[in-house]
């Protein structure tokens, strides 16, 4: 229904300076008023006095004769039909507790819909079977009953009317499902052929029955590769995921890589996960670029797992505020058709007010509570109201539906977000948790209700109509402890009319496909440069991987492909110098001069540009790498994702994020810059980076490397676009895997690649770079990143002062080399009675001998991944604790991982195992006072900031 009057007054209705008066204004008009409420332009001059008091007047003359409501909703109208005329007045920020669409404006509905309430019928009904089969006794592997029985319809709307698949000619939608709602994803399919009987009985046994055999709990397109497409069920993710796809599409389309103007991104959320920072922290990002390609459906069934989202509010309500605030469309479906004609007697707006006063929490109660009491309790509060449902029974009163079930309310709230133009669409629709099931309809438990009792199927089948006799339901509940799944075959006029409507849509979804687009990689040539070194100038290793980035840049294939991304660091990373070339993407382009435009590295904005400048948003950021590392499978269309960061605002900020693109098996490189505990001088605790390698290691599908050398970083880089966008025998279609580099800012002199390096070595983890020559002691020196210097030095200290001979190694990935043990391990257990595979570690240092001293700008745990596999005396330094800001010098003194200190760790392993004499190693903790920071005042370094 439209706007109707709501007497009581609220925050929005008066001013800091109203009174509250029961006539006219008291004393005189100020000519111009103090305060400016919601954005009225009150400060303008007033170019016609005598009019404006003639208007003012004829305002208060008619709120004097017919009182506040008469006057609320005119007002209503005025600002209604100004909108209407293009003139410019503030949106409310909340509408009345009503549907959005009056029914006099709902459009036809296309669809047979008693043919579709019994499609939904079969799919609420083997959902929620397949659950209740999954908790049969011996079982009990889970699942969620009551988010789908309250978005059946939502979705079902969706399904034969809206959702484009992959054959759709403008290429089909992206379709976010919420997690909990799978199990009618799944009855879905099943009706379609594309699931079997025996895979809905093996829900969430995934490899008991055989890998593959089962189905997954949530959408996981990694478990499932050719039906899901977006994992969902990290609550909030949907949210900040959706925007930034619906937003790639728009920078594909810009920059002339596909046409995605048909194509539309929809998200299926629950009202309790929109508490989550993650859904609602972008939303103004939509709005400012114009996404009306995207639609957020918002099930508000006002329950989140223990109980009401608000109980005292009005979540519908509180959202419609912040979507409206941030300049979305907002369509809200509250009330099902049953409602319409009670509302149309509300002249006097009681219902409506009364709809506006009720919290959440009372309208819960209502759902599960009598007729009776409904009347009595929200109808009998006031005359007017009781007077309004006089002739219906209890019975009818207790049936009052939410809108959110109610197909053709449902129908005309997708169509309205389709043509809606300028602006992305939240449909607020409010439903019942657990909608169909008396046992579990709107009680507080009901997420966690997850098996039916022979009773509750029974009361079930008889309320969706299902042709399953007792004997049959009985029969099978005895056999298998579960109730039989019901297909009519599909010859049946319901499973015909489902497949008709998805062929005309363009086929089945949620569908994932991978048509894959071989790309021609650079050659050697475009590597060339990193591997010369850098002479006599020092330079960082995160300049030497931009560097690379920009030769990928220019490169005639893959160059239109690279997406950079970076949140508001660009400049920091020594990458300003692509603003004039590539430019920063901008749909709507650059409408202003910019303040350094007449600079050679000026600040540029374009539609077409290539750079995603995020902002100060690490989330958003690593959304656009998603949307752009999954664009391989969502669009058919291979794209490179080079994402630069700090690197302490990575997977400690947005790892779960990081795991989200990973089970969309997302491809491209992750660059975790200014890196180290140490490295990033003078910045302090909150950005010095001792453990990212740690957590990427919990990532399955994450590489990570750590390279010390300009030319280390070339062969990875070359590998990292190899693996995940070239072919091989054993992965046609390319690795799904992240590669993961930790690159640093401090300046160091870049060593030309040596003749015959280790290749191999780079890529596994680890290889040698230099070997002592002479008699004596011998140690073996490791080191990753930036840490090799430290090591290179500590090298020179043990010859030339205690007469020391040590190897030194480059360590370019601590977690592949753990990996690759783990995997050997690993299969030794599978292969009994066979030789034991010997880890690649343990094989690389086998070759020499004595104490093994390890070190990285990283807390002793990363080294120490490989403990287990080092062949002799092993010891760790490392930057344990918090970081602080202070010179390079003084940080790596105190955490004992510089030269020095490594000198003392060698000479002390050595002592141990009685190779020197046990007093040398007092005589070097003296003279180089690795205890004490304060002896690194002085020291000079180079290159001190972010």
């Amino acid at each position: 229904m439209g706007n109707r009057s709501r007497p009581r007054a609220t925050i929005e209705d008066v001013t800091e300076e109203s009174t509250e008066t029961t006539g006219g204004p008291q004393g005189p008009t100020p000519a111009q008023p103090t305060v400016i409420h919601e954005g009225l332009p009150t400060q303008l001059p007033d170019i016609d006095p005598e009019e404006t008091s003639e208007w003012l007047g004829s305002f208060d003359a008619m709120l004097e004769s017919s009182g506040r409501e008469r006057a609320r909703y005119l007002m209503l109208r005025l600002l209604e039909r100004a909108r209407e005329q293009s003139v410019g007045v503030p949106a409310l920020r909340s509408t009345d507790y009503i549907n959005t669409i009056p029914s006099d404006r709902e459009p036809w509905f296309p669809g047979d819909e008693d043919i579709e309430r019994r499609i939904r019928a079969f799919i609420r009904w083997n959902a929620a079977v397949m659950v209740s089969s999954a908790n049969r006794k011996g079982l009990e592997v889970g699942g969620h009953i009551a988010t789908y029985q309250s978005s059946a319809s939502l979705y079902e709307v969706g399904f034969n009317h809206f959702f484009r698949g992959k054959d759709h000619p403008g290429g089909g939608d992206q379709v976010f499902i919420q997690g909990h709602a799978s199990p009618g994803i799944y009855a879905r399919a099943f009706l379609e052929g594309r699931l079997t009987e025996e895979q809905l009985f093996r829900f969430r046994q995934e490899v008991q029955h055989g890998v593959g055999q089962g189905i997954s709990s949530y959408p996981h397109p990694r478990l499932m590769p050719d039906f899901w497409e977006f994992p969902t069920v990290s609550m909030g993710l949907t949210g900040i995921n959706s925007i930034y796809q619906a937003r790639f599409n728009r920078y594909l389309q810009n920059r002339g890589i596909k046409d995605t103007s048909d194509q539309r991104v929809w998200a299926f959320l629950g009202d309790g996960e929109m508490g989550e920072p993650e859904s609602l922290g972008a939303i103004r990002v939509a709005a400012r670029e114009e996404l009306d390609n995207l639609v957020w459906v918002v099930n508000c069934n006002l329950q989140q797992l223990d109980g009401p989202v608000t109980g005292n509010g009005k979540v519908i309500q509180e959202l419609e505020s912040n979507f409206r605030g941030a300049g979305w469309n907002v369509i809200k479906v509250i009330w099902g058709r049953e409602w319409d004609q009670l509302l149309a007697k509300d002249v006097d707006g009681v219902l409506v007010n009364k709809m506006n006063s009720t919290p959440d929490g009372q309208f819960q109660t209502y759902s599960v509570e009598t007729g009776a009491y409904v009347r009595e309790n929200f109808f009998g509060s006031d005359p007017r109201l009781r007077k309004m449902v006089e002739q219906m029974s209890d019975e009818q009163i207790r049936k009052l539906p939410r809108g959110g079930h109610d197909y053709r309310k449902v129908y005309a709230a997708f169509d309205a977000a389709t043509k809606t133009v300028g602006q992305p669409t939240v449909i607020l629709a409010h439903t019942i948790k657990g909608w169909t099931i008396d046992a579990l309809e709107g009680k507080n438990a009901t997420h966690q209700m997850k098996k039916l009792t022979m009773a509750d199927l029974k009361k079930f089948r008889d309320r969706l109509l299902l042709p399953i006799s007792d004997k049959e339901l009985e029969a099978t509940y005895e056999q298998t402890g579960a109730a039989p799944f019901f297909n009519p075959g599909p010859e049946s006029a319901e499973i015909e009319y489902m497949m008709e409507r998805r062929k005309q849509l363009g086929g089945p979804l949620p569908q994932r496909r991978v048509e894959f687009k071989p790309l021609t990689l650079p050659g050697d040539k475009v590597y060339s440069e990193l591997k010369q070194g850098s002479g006599k100038n020092k330079i960082a290793s995160t300049m030497a991987t931009v560097r690379l980035l920009k030769d990928w840049m220019r490169d005639p294939e893959i160059g239109k492909r690279i997406v950079p991304i970076a949140p508001d660091e660009y400049r920091t990373f020594g990458m300003d110098a692509m603003f004039p070339s590539a430019k920063v993407y901008n749909p709507g382009g650059q409408q202003y001069e910019s303040v350094d435009r007449k600079l050679l590295l000026s600040y540029k904005e374009s539609a077409q540009g290539q750079l995603l400048h995020e902002g100060i948003s690490e989330a958003g950021a690593l959304a656009s790498a998603t949307a752009a590392g999954t664009a391989y499978a969502t669009h058919g269309e291979p794209m490179i994702p080079f994402y630069i960061f700090y690197s302490m605002f990575g997977f400690q900020r947005t790892g779960d994020s990081i795991w989200a693109m990973a089970d969309m098996m997302g491809r491209g490189f992750l660059i975790g810059a200014t890196a180290g505990r140490t490295t990033l001088t003078g910045e302090g605790l909150q950005h010095a980076d001792g453990h990212s390698p740690l957590l990427a290691a919990t990532n399955p599908a994450v590489v990570h490397y750590d390279p010390a050398f300009a030319y280390e970083v070339s062969h990875i880089m070359q590998s990292g676009l190899e693996r995940m966008y070239g072919t091989s025998e054993e992965h046609p279609h390319g690795e799904d895997v992240i590669f993961y580099l930790t690159v640093y800012n401090e300046p160091v002199s870049q060593p030309k690649e040596p003749e015959g390096v280790d290749v191999e070595g780079i890529l596994k983890g680890i290889h040698q770079v230099s070997t002592a020559e002479g008699e004596g002691p011998k140690v073996r020196l490791l080191a990753s990143g930036v840490g090799f210097p430290w090591v290179e030095e500590a090298a020179r200290l043990l010859k030339e002062d205690w007469g020391v001979n040590a190897d030194t190694w480059s360590v370019t990935s601590w977690n592949e080399l753990a990996r690759d043990a783990i995997d050997a391990e690993q299969w030794s257990l599978n292969h009994p009675g066979e030789t034991p595979r010997t880890p690649y570690v343990t094989e690389k240092l086998s070759a020499s001998t004595g104490p093994v001293i390890a070190v990285s700008d990283y807390m002793r745990a990363v080294p120490l991944q490989i403990a287990r596999w080092v062949p002799d005396d092993y010891r760790v330094l490392g930057a344990d604790g918090f970081g602080f800001a202070d010179t390079r010098p003084a940080a790596r003194r105190f955490f004992q991982i510089d030269a020095q200190s490594v000198v003392v760790q060698a000479l002390q392993a050595l002592a141990e195992a009685g190779e020197i004499d046990s007093s040398l190693v007092k005589k070097a903790f003296d003279a180089y006072r690795i205890d004490d920071p304060t002896a690194t005042k002085g020291i000079m370094q180079e290159g001190g900031d972010a």
